[in-house]
């Protein structure tokens, strides 16, 4: 798939209204977990609190082993967002194995993290390049090294041309890896200076290639996620954020409810359907959200992202229930500034 292509082809999905769901099944408010880790990360973590890095490894050493580059993203991204406030177990493992790979990407997302938060980002990208580099090289084949890079050219201004051989080299690794898609996606709406009709295609583009259980059916919803954020939905067909929302409806449907995986995507998606007022389908992705708040999108909107989620959480739910509050779109209180999670 070309990156800067004039794509033409649009995505063509039914749409169906789920029934009602049953109220009284869901969590209530102090039973909500904000960003609560899964089965495997969660004893690494605790092990990181303790000093200790063997768990971390091995989780990430088994990412690699068994090629399962999403949660490998997604791992790296949690372990480097701990050790930025508690890095003594990731020191004590760069002293002991300073050229495991696994090690190498961790420091090479909390550097990215930490430049990413810094008025100095530009100046302070560029001197992370070899970290970034050292990951890349510690395995040849995984991606997320390449997703960081990705990241790294849009904080540095990187021209398209750069740009792309980083994606040429990415997609080598991993054709249908999310994070390097969502990474793309970023940029080509800082490059693009937010014409949110030129993300819909790339996006709708990533998603029709993409087979129907993998995480870019969701890409989409992330381009109407910035389209409806960033005030340009006057730009884009109402039919077309239809759309996005339908495909990624359609993959939620295919996890379990309260499943800590597909989370972020259902919290998303809970923005976007209520942004477009369709009610009843988010009220079906509070049930399949369950206990499993997180971060994104609501620190893109609020300082408390868990209170915005169950406020929009508790609007949706009364207005299926007959119970209709004052009108409450989940819009940012940050004058749109992005949750430092997200760049």
């Amino acid at each position: 798939m070309a990156l800067l292509h004039p794509f033409s082809r649009t995505a063509r999905v039914s749409r169906a209204v789920p029934p009602p769901a049953d109220a009284s099944s869901l969590p209530a408010d102090d039973e909500v977990l904000l960003d609560a880790p899964d089965d495997r990360l969660g004893p690494a973590l605790v092990a990181a609190a303790r000093g200790e890095h063997g768990p971390a490894a091995a989780l990430l050493a088994a990412t690699r082993a068994g090629a399962a580059w999403e949660n490998r993203d997604r791992y790296a991204r949690r372990l480097a967002a701990f050790a930025h406030a508690r890095p003594e177990w990731l020191q004590g493992w760069s002293a002991t194995t300073p050229h495991d790979p696994d090690a190498l990407l961790i420091r090479a997302q909390l550097a990215v993290d930490r430049a990413w938060r810094s008025p100095a980002r530009a100046e302070l990208l560029r001197e992370v390049s070899p970290l970034i580099t050292a990951a890349a090289r510690g395995d040849d084949r995984d991606p997320v090294p390449w997703r960081l890079a990705l990241d790294h050219a849009r904080g540095t201004e990187a021209g398209p041309k750069y740009f792309g051989e980083l994606w040429e080299a990415a997609l080598r690794r991993a054709p249908h890896h999310y994070g390097c898609h969502a990474a793309a996606l970023r940029y080509l709406a800082a490059s693009w200076q937010g014409s949110h009709r030129e993300c819909f295609d790339f996006a709708d583009l990533a998603a029709q290639d993409a087979p129907p259980d993998s995480l870019i059916q969701a890409l989409p919803s992330r381009a109407a996620l910035a389209c409806l954020t960033d005030g340009g939905g006057v730009e884009v067909p109402r039919a077309r954020l239809d759309a996005a929302a339908d495909r990624a409806i359609a993959l939620s449907a295919r996890f379990p409810a309260a499943d800590p995986w597909p989370a972020e995507i259902r919290n998303k998606l809970m923005y976007v359907l209520v942004r477009l007022n369709r009610w009843q389908e988010a009220s079906t992705e509070v049930h399949r959200i369950g206990p499993y708040a997180t971060s994104f999108p609501w620190d893109r909107l609020s300082d408390d992202p868990l209170a915005l989620f169950l406020g929009v959480r508790g609007d949706i739910l009364a207005r299926t229930t007959g119970l209709v509050p004052p009108p409450r779109h989940p819009r940012s209180e940050r004058a749109g500034r992005a949750g430092s999670g997200d760049h």
